[in-house]
């Protein structure tokens, strides 16, 4: 079980690591009800990770997948599409921040200066006024629907069905996984539980720090996902 946790971790970063999910948090925990939208939002997030996790685990086991010495063609091309979208991710992401980076360095005014500077979409700003209940649809909503979190659930779903282990062993690895993908989630929530208002200036400065640094992190951390899911797919293809 720990061998197979372990070689999840790559994976897991993918899961762990969501810039947008974080940010959206701590719009939820400086929102009017930071304690209950917390608390859902944080729900919602495990119900999206665990679903995926879940759902797919069903579909590659119904494939049976793990019951043949070597996989069916279509699971190395499942590995070479997910790795090449994550490769790409990585581009993106790494020219996008870059991107920005060279136009605040290159601002004349202050105006330009705010131009540049890391943005919420426009959608976050709203969440201040959200009750329990679209906060958990806004955690489940921001795993599922977010392809590169997605993305890795299909993959660790697909890794923990290759494995040669048992069926408890599965289910322990997917819980251990499960939890360890919402510990980003999950700390900030229980943090504004115990300290309530005087939380905000601490959540205010992860805001700012997620926004402006996560650029070159994300990017290095999709490249090393899809460099091995490519690798793994042409490994299988050739």
């Amino acid at each position: 079980m720990g061998e197979l946790v372990v070689a999840l971790l790559p994976v897991l970063l993918g899961v762990v690591l969501s810039p947008l999910a974080i940010m959206a948090l701590v719009a939820v925990l400086v929102s009017r009800h930071p304690r209950a939208n917390g608390i859902a939002y944080l729900l919602g997030w495990l119900l999206g990770l665990g679903g995926l996790l879940a759902l797919f685990l069903w579909v590659f086991r119904s494939a049976a997948v793990h019951e043949q010495y070597e996989p069916p063609l279509w699971v190395p091309l499942v590995r070479l599409l997910l790795g090449l979208f994550l490769t790409g991710a990585a581009v993106w992401v790494y020219r996008q921040g870059k991107a920005r980076i060279a136009a605040m360095a290159g601002a004349s005014s202050p105006r330009e200066v705010v131009a540049a500077s890391p943005q919420l979409p426009g959608w976050v700003h709203s969440v201040e006024t959200f009750r329990p209940g679209r906060t958990f649809v806004l955690g489940l909503a921001l795993f599922v629907l977010n392809p590169v979190d997605a993305s890795c659930a299909v993959i660790a779903a697909l890794d923990i069905s290759l494995a040669d282990v048992t069926p408890a062993t599965t289910v322990g690895v997917t819980v251990v996984f499960a939890a360890l993908g919402t510990l980003p989630i999950a700390v900030p929530v229980l943090f504004v539980v115990a300290r309530g208002v005087s939380a905000r200036p601490a959540l205010e400065r992860l805001r700012t720090w997620v926004a402006g640094n996560t650029h070159v992190l994300n990017a290095a951390m999709l490249l090393v996902i899809g460099v091995l899911q490519l690798d793994k797919a042409l490994t299988s293809l050739v």
